[in-house]
Order: C-alpha cells, then structure tokens, then sequence
C-alpha cells in the first residue's frame, strides 16, 4: 500500500507539474543560451602621468558594472614596461580591453601580443607603433609635438648601479604642451606631481603590434600638442581602429573623461556581443 501511495503521489505531482509548464518549455531545443561574460578593463597610463589619471573614467566604467584595474606603468623602458604589463595581464582571468593613453599605447601594442584573452584594444590619444617603430619616429613624421621644446632631463641611478636618464615636462610648459584644456590650478599640480620617463624608451623600438590581430578602437584628441592629431589619425587609419574624434588637449582622460569611457563602452559591448570569440 505504501509503494502504491508513493507512486500515485509522484503520478499525481507530475501532472500538475506538466499542467503548469507554458506550453513548449517541456523539452528545450538546442545549446542554451550563455550570458557573455563582461571583460575586465586594463588601463594603462603614459608618460608625465599615472594611474589617478583614469580616476573618472574608472568610477564610470565601475558604474556599468565593469571590473577595472589600472597599474602602475613602471616608465623605465618599453621592454620592461611591457614586460610587467604582461605579467599583470596573465593574472587576470577572462576576457580583458586593454586601453591605453599616449605611450602607454605603446605599452599595450607589446604585452598584448600573443596573450589570448585580450580581445580589444583602445588606444587613446596615444602611439600605436608598428613593428620596429618608435614613438620618436611617429612624432619626427608628423611635426607639430611640443614635447621637444617642452621637456628636461635629469640623470638617475638604477638599482643595479647603472645610469639612466629620467624625462620631465618643464613645469611652465606642461599645461600648454600636456593639458591647454584644464585650468592652470589644476594643471599646476598634474607638474608637480607628474611620473618622468626613461628618455631612452621614447627611441626604443616596438618589438610587436598587437593591432594587427586585435580589434582596435581609437579616440583622437584633435587639440592635442604632444601627439599631433595628424599622426593619431594615421596610426588609426592604419591600424583600421574604430575611430572617435574630440575635442580636447593630450590629457583628455582628465579633461574629457565621459567620451573616453564611451570609446571604452563602444569596445567592450563590441566583445560582448560575441562571446565565441
């Protein structure tokens, strides 16, 4: 009697539970449908700069539900810097954009390569250098850069003992060549504050161009004094990055952080639309 009541029950619980089920919900056809997964967003900073310069962007960018890392760019030399941003990039797990501004696009063209889960790059005001190219080439080819007038040196001294020669943007120069577009209390204290570069990474030559096989998008900055906006519209054009222009001065993640994280979005909603990628 027990075993007859038990399956009556479960008879019984069927039905119901068939009766309740939309019509057609019985049996599902086909794979299902997965969620793509959202990328992690890679923010690399350049020269005379770090990473509080993505400060806005990054609040964005959370605000939408994004994870956000932005490293510490060494500036001790394109091998090296390249070199830890790959390191960082094998830690992370899934899908990344990795976004870069002025030499930090530099930066972003080498430790992509051959790290299989960047899926876009965005460069962003920035050097996009083909292979055995430097950033002093691209701005010896489009002359306009008021970098050369505007920066100094000072020698340092590496850990093993060698020397090594750090660049700086003059402080009575850096709102005009770096950030015409902020006002002069701000962009006092983006000098004072300002990380230099190794000279030598400037003339270092590219060793990759992780463009060529990953989707690009770019945002020219068409008031920019250290980049010229002619050479940022070359190396997009070359690169065939989905390219956004603005208004703005070099630093214009600072200054225009709302349209850097829409070029950012376009990217990552891009990925996200195809998670077979």
């Amino acid at each position: 009697m027990r075993v007859n009541r038990i399956v009556t029950s479960l008879g019984a619980a069927v039905v119901i539970a068939a009766m309740g089920a939309p019509a057609g919900s019985a049996a599902p056809k086909g794979p299902e449908r997965v969620a793509a997964v959202k990328p992690t967003v890679v923010l690399v900073h350049g020269a005379f700069a770090d990473s509080s310069s993505w400060s806005r962007v990054v609040q964005q960018l959370q605000g939408n539900g994004y994870t956000v890392i932005a490293p510490a760019n060494p500036l001790r030399g394109l091998a090296q810097d390249s070199a830890y941003l790959a390191s960082v990039l094998r830690g992370i797990d899934g899908p990344v954009v990795l976004v870069g501004h002025s030499y930090g696009g530099e930066v972003i063209s080498n430790a992509a390569a051959g790290a299989a889960q960047v899926k876009g790059l965005v460069y962003v005001a920035a050097i996009a250098p083909d292979k055995g190219e430097s950033a002093n080439d691209i701005l010896g080819a489009f002359p306009g850069s008021e970098l050369p007038n505007a920066t100094t040196t000072l020698p340092y001294t590496n850990a093993n003992g060698g020397a090594g020669t750090d660049l700086y943007i003059k402080p009575d120069k850096f709102r005009e060549a770096f950030a015409g577009d902020l006002p002069a209390v701000q962009t006092d204290v983006m000098a004072a504050t300002q990380r230099p570069v190794e000279a030598s990474s400037l003339g270092e030559p590219s060793t990759d161009a992780a463009w060529r096989d990953i989707p690009s998008w770019y945002l020219v900055a068409n008031e920019d004094k250290a980049i010229p906006p002619a050479a940022q519209r070359f190396m997009a054009q070359r690169a065939k990055s989905q390219t956004t222009e603005v208004k703005a001065a070099h630093a214009v993640a600072v200054s225009r952080p709302d349209a850097v994280t829409q070029v950012i979005l376009k990217a990552t909603r891009t990925i996200e639309s195809q998670p077979g990628r």
